[in-house]
C-alpha cells in the first residue's frame, strides 16, 4: 500500500506525493578498486559484512568491507569444474539461510568433460570463517547437458526457505528437443527442493506438479530459455528472472510470492513477446507474459542481466525499483509497480559498460555490478542523493526548509515569480515547492492542501471531524459538527471537488469512495451558507 505522510499545520493539511520538474532519476556505477576478477559470474553475501565474488574457473572469493579481496579463496574447485565452454563453470551460489549456525553453502557448477553435468553441491565452511571445506562437497542434483551452452546456473533460496535452481533449456540454439516445455525435464524450467534435512533433499508437498504422473516433482516453473540471473526481492518475497532469448528480444520475467501456481513463461513457444516456434503451443494468453521485453536490435542487446531491487538504506529514491541490465548494452533499466498491477519501465543509466555479467547485494541491501570484460567491480549508485525539502506552514504562510534555491507550484503549475523560501498563498489549493537542494539535484517537498481562510476558521478546521476508516476503502463513516442543509465533499489533488453530498439529516454520514481513484484527498464539511466547518486530510485505497 502506498506510504502518505501527513503533516500538522494549522491550516490542516493534506501531504501527498508532488512531481514533475525533479531532477529524473538516474543512476551511476563507481568502479571499485579491485583488478583481476576473471570472468566474475555472481555477487552473493552470507548475511554478514563479506560480499563472496564467484569466478567461472572455479573459485570463490571474498571481498571486505574496505574493498579489498582476501588473497586465499573461500572455496576453490577448479579440479571439479569444467569451465571449457563459454557458458560453463561454476555459475551460482547461495548460503544456507541458517548459515551463521550450520556453515552450509550451495554451488552449482558444470562437471565433467564435453557437454557435463550441472552439478548442484552442498559445502561446509571450516573453522576458519574465510575459508570453506573443499573436501565437505555432498553432491545433491545433476543434470546432464545436451550442449555446451544455456546451463542457467543461478541459485537461491525463496522466502519459503526451500532452494531455488534455475536451468537453461539445454543449449544449440532454439531448444530443439523442447526441453522447456517438457515436464519431463528439468532443462528450461526453476525447481524448488528441500534441502533442511541432514542430508539430500527432499520435494516439498506444495511443489505446483506434484502427485501429477509424468511430471518431475520438483519443477516449480517452467518455459524458460536461460534464466542466467534471477533472484528474490528481500521484503515482498517477489521473484524476478532475467530470461537471456535467442536472437531477437531479451526478457525480464515477474512471479508473485506465494503463488504456487506452476507459471509458464512461453519459451520456445515466444521469444519475449515475439512469436518463436509455436508448433503444438497454446495462445499466447496462456503463457506468462514478461513485464518487460527489450528488441536485442533497439540499443544492441544481446544477454539480460536479471538484477536485484533495491532495498538498501542509502539511495531512497531507489526504494522497491527492480534494476537490470544488459551484457551487450550495459544500460541500466528500472521496473516499478504502476498502481494498476503492470510495471513502468524507466532508463536509469543511459551509457551502459558493456561486459556487465551479473548483479547481486550485499548483506545491507547495496547493489554492484561485476563486469566480464574488464575483471572489475561497480557499485551501483543513485545521482540524487539529496533528502528532499520539507514544507510547513502557519496561519498565512508556507515555508520551505533550507536550499540552494526554490520554484513553488500551485496544483502542479509554477507560479510566477515565486522563488523565495516562503509564500504568502492568495488562493486555496495544493502547494508544493521544487527546490535545488545541491547543484544539478532539483526534488520536490510533499504536496499541502493550504486554504487563505480566516484565524476563526483555522482555529475550527479539523476540531471535532471524524472520518473512519482512514484510509478507506468502500466508503468513510463521517461523524462531528455536521450541519443539517450543509455538504460533505472531497477534494482531489488537482483542486477539484472529487465527490459531494447534502447532510439532510443529524448524525453520522455515509460517503461512497469505491469509485475514486486511489490517492489522497482533502475532506470538507460545509455548513448551510457555505461556511467551513471543518477539514481532513483522508486516504482512498482499494
Amino acid at each position: 500500500m502506498p506510504r502518505y505522510r501527513f503533516p500538522l499545520i494549522a491550516s490542516a493539511l493534506l501531504a501527498l506525493s508532488a512531481n514533475a520538474q525533479q531532477t529524473p532519476l538516474t543512476v551511476q556505477v563507481e568502479m571499485l578498486p579491485p583488478t583481476g576478477l576473471t570472468r566474475i559470474v555472481d555477487i552473493v553475501h552470507c548475511g554478514d559484512e563479506r560480499t563472496f565474488l564467484v569466478l567461472k574457473a572455479g573459485r570463490i572469493l571474498i571481498m571486505n568491507p574496505d574493498n579489498t579481496v582476501n588473497t586465499t579463496p573461500f572455496l576453490n574447485i577448479t579440479t571439479q569444474v569444467n569451465s571449457g565452454g563459454n557458458e560453463q563453470g561454476l555459475l551460482g551460489l547461495t548460503f544456507d539461510p541458517d548459515y551463521a549456525q550450520n556453515g552450509f553453502f550451495y554451488v552449482y557448477y558444470i562437471n565433467g568433460s564435453g557437454s557435463g553435468t550441472s552439478r548442484v553441491s552442498r559445502f561446509s565452511v571450516s573453522a576458519d570463517p574465510d575459508v570453506a571445506d573443499a573436501t565437505s562437497e555432498e553432491i545433491l542434483y545433476t543434470v546432464a547437458q545436451p550442449y555446451t551452452n544455456h546451463n542457467g546456473g543461478d541459485i537461491d533460496f525463496g522466502p519459503d526457505g526451500y532452494l531455488y535452481i534455475g536451468f537453461g533449456d539445454g543449449g544449440s540454439g532454439g531448444d530443439p528437443q523442447n526441453y522447456a516445455q517438457n515436464l519431463n525435464s528439468p532443462l528450461g524450467k526453476l525447481i524448488r527442493i528441500d534441502v533442511s534435512g541432514s542430508a539430500g533433499y527432499t520435494i516439498p508437498a506444495d511443489n505446483p506438479f506434484v502427485g501429477q504422473s509424468g511430471v518431475l516433482p520438483e519443477i516449480f516453473a517452467v518455459g524458460l530459455r536461460n534464466p542466467w540471473r534471477w533472484g528474490f526481492d528481500r521484503i515482498t518475497g517477489d521473484l524476478w528472472i532475467g530470461d537471456v532469448g535467442q536472437n531477437a528480444a531479451e526478457e525480464v520475467d515477474f512471479w508473485p510470492a506465494g503463488d504456487l501456481t506452476g507459471p509458464n513463461f512461453g519459451w520456445r513457444c515466444y521469444e519475449g513477446t515475439n512469436t518463436y516456434n509455436t508448433a503444438g503451443c497454446q495462445p499466447a494468453a496462456s503463457y506468462v507474459a514478461p513485464v518487460a521485453h527489450h528488441q536485442q536490435s533497439a540499443q544492441g542487446w544481446c544477454s539480460v542481466i536479471g538484477g536485484r531491487v533495491y532495498r538498501g538504506p542509502t539511495y531512497w529514491r531507489l526504494e522497491g525499483r527492480y534494476l537490470y541490465t544488459d551484457y551487450c548494452g550495459g544500460q541500466i533499466y528500472s521496473l516499478v509497480p504502476n498502481g494498476s498491477g503492470g510495471f513502468t519501465r524507466t532508463q536509469v543509466l543511459a551509457t551502459g559498460t558493456a561486459g556487465f555479467s551479473c548483479i547481486g547485494e550485499n548483506a545491507a541491501g547495496e547493489i554492484f555490478l561485476g563486469n566480464d570484460n574488464n575483471g572489475r567491480i561497480y557499485r551501483l549508485k543513485e545521482a540524487c542523493t539529496a533528502l528532499p525539502p520539507t514544507i510547513q506552514a502557519d496561519a498565512t504562510r508556507i515555508s520551505s526548509s533550507t536550499a540552494v534555491a526554490y520554484q513553488w507550484y500551485l496544483n502542479n503549475a509554477s507560479i510566477t515569480g515565486e522563488t523565495a523560501q516562503t509564500i504568502t498563498p492568495t488562493a486555496s489549493g495544493f502547494y508544493h515547492v521544487i527546490a535545488t537542494v545541491n547543484t544539478g539535484c532539483l526534488l520536490s517537498s510533499d504536496t499541502l492542501w493550504f486554504s487563505p481562510v480566516g484565524v476563526n476558521d483555522l482555529d475550527r478546521a479539523g476540531k471535532g471531524l471524524i472520518a473512519r476508516p482512514n484510509p478507506a476503502n468502500e466508503e468513510l463513516m463521517i461523524d462531528g459538527p455536521l450541519a443539517v442543509g450543509g455538504r460533505i465533499e472531497l477534494i482531489d489533488a488537482s483542486g477539484r471537488v472529487a465527490i459531494a453530498q447534502g447532510v439532510s439529516a443529524r448524525g453520522p454520514q455515509r460517503l461512497g469512495t469505491a469509485s475514486l481513484a486511489e490517492g489522497a484527498y482533502v475532506l470538507r464539511a460545509l455548513a448551510a451558507d457555505g461556511a467551513l466547518i471543518g477539514q481532513l486530510p483522508v486516504v482512498v485505497a482499494h
